[in-house]
């Protein structure tokens, strides 16, 4: 019987989902961070349960071609990367099988997937940083990254994937901190004053907002003049959230420098951006990525295109110059403001932007553009396409959608129902089983009523990590096979 604390010698089988190594011994089934397919590795045993372990690496005897040397200093005890032992091109092969192995094992689909698309950047590409602030045992003030599946913040003084700004971020806030006593919030205790620093680059200029668990900073005219010295054009706000869960960011926002907005430009689209605006981390990526969405729903120019999950309105924004007419949905209302003033200064006559659950909204645009030629792009949250969405689209006869998604497991489920292949289950709460009406019917062939997808492509978004960004087109299937 295998035990906790046990070092096991064994061979790396294949990378898991999260991209860990995964290593069969004994019948159980480990996973072990920090390995690659093939190598021989020694590590412990953290914990074991049933058939299932987890373990730490503790040595690799037996290296992979494909491993290479971390560039950061906290690889494997921070949770923001799991692929820097891994050179680029493994990196990208394991994204793409994600995507195709994820599809296969929650969707039911057997599709082709595309080589995934690189980033031109490997390394300090990110726009914007999330920093979690808190203390350690000594009581000091930290500012870092969470341990993987732990709040147990990993003090940090750079970051590989953030360009060098966020190093001399780090910098002020770790000297405003000490100068001028200000402690770290302890989940456990509920004391302490901040939370979270959070940062983002628009267009050269700076936008930083530091989370408080009570109103009021003390000396930020002090931090205004720290962050001067880095910045030559900054934002700073100050947000309150006293909840107690994992979201960021509270509903209290105060503007104590700066302008509430900034302006940037994107292939001749000039945007604005606040706060709380949904951007791509990645713009090289971004770039590719919305160019290739923008074909599959362009043809010729007389397509009404609704953009859902619609965000800032950057993409809503290019399609309306090569739409007939252009619908973004948004929830976020600061988003839809910032949309609307991308309309008024781009022009954009043909670009309507509403502010709403998609579930609610949806509905109505496709009536009122009944009988055009709709097309539709959706670019949900990690949690994926509500469910109701789902079924509006099934009930909608669209010939055509779009998705793009930053979450292979949800994307998998909602074309699994896209697709029929997946149903819920009847006089259950939402449960999804297999379609007993595709029985018989060959892995390829999708059943009339349903979408089929004609392209699947993901995107490495997010170079170094697990995440993985993906392009999926689907056309309606209008008679059984």
């Amino acid at each position: 019987m295998i035990e906790k604390n046990v070092y096991i010698t064994a061979v790396t089988n294949a990378l898991g989902s999260n991209g860990e190594g995964i290593v069969r011994h004994e019948g159980v089934t480990f996973f072990v961070p920090a390995c690659l397919p093939g190598e021989k590795v020694v590590f412990r045993v953290l914990k074991i349960k049933d058939k299932i372990g987890y373990g730490k690496v503790e040595e690799v005897l037996t290296p992979a071609e494909e491993r290479v040397r971390p560039k950061c200093p906290v690889f494997m005890r921070c949770g923001g990367c799991q692929l820097q032992h891994a050179d680029y091109n493994s990196q990208l092969t394991f994204k793409t099988n994600l995507v195709k192995d994820s599809l296969r094992k929650i969707g039911g689909l057997h599709c082709a997937v595309n080589g995934a698309i690189r980033s031109d950047c490997e390394y300090g590409y990110r726009n914007k940083l999330q920093l979690p602030v808190g203390v350690d045992k000594e009581g000091n003030t930290i500012i870092g990254f969470y341990a993987e599946r732990s709040h147990r913040i990993v003090p940090i003084s750079s970051c590989a994937i953030h360009p060098e700004w966020a190093e001399k971020l780090i910098g002020v806030f770790n000297r405003y901190f000490a100068e001028c006593a200000i402690k770290g919030y302890d989940e456990e205790q509920k004391t302490g004053t901040v939370r979270h620093i959070v940062a983002r680059e628009i267009g050269n200029k700076y936008m930083v907002t530091v989370v408080c668990a009570k109103r009021g900073l003390k000396n930020v005219e002090y931090l205004k003049q720290l962050l001067s010295e880095i910045f030559p054009v900054f934002s700073l706000y100050l947000n309150f959230n006293d909840s107690d869960t994992n979201v960021i960011l509270g509903e209290e926002f105060e503007l104590v420098h700066g302008m509430p907005f900034f302006e940037a430009e994107e292939q001749g689209i000039r945007y604005e951006a606040g706060p709380q605006t949904f951007l791509q981390v990645n713009e090289n990526v971004r770039g590719k990525l919305y160019n290739a969405a923008i074909k599959t729903v362009i043809e010729t120019g007389d397509e009404v295109v609704i953009d859902a999950y619609s965000g800032g309105g950057l993409l809503t924004a290019m399609l309306a110059r090569r739409a007939k007419r252009v619908y973004g949905i948004e929830l976020e209302p600061e988003a839809v403001r910032c949309a609307d003033a991308l309309k008024a200064k781009n022009r954009l006559e043909n670009m309507t932007n509403i502010c709403g659950y998609v579930e609610e909204k949806l509905a109505d645009v496709l009536e009122k553009e009944k009988g055009e030629k709709v097309r539709l792009i959706l670019d949900p949250p990690r949690a994926g396409i509500h469910r109701s969405v789902l079924k509006a689209l099934l009930a909608s006869g669209i010939e055509t959608l779009t998705i793009i998604s930053c979450n292979p497991s949800t994307l998998a489920r909602d074309l699994g129902i896209l697709s029929g292949r997946l149903i819920e289950k009847e006089g259950s709460n939402g449960e999804l089983i297999k379609n007993p009406a595709y029985e018989g019917v060959p892995e390829g062939e999708t059943l009339a009523g349903y979408y089929a997808p004609t392209l699947i492509q993901p995107y490495d978004m997010f170079p170094q990590t697990k995440h993985v960004e993906t392009l999926v087109c689907l056309t309606r299937v209008n008679h059984n096979i």
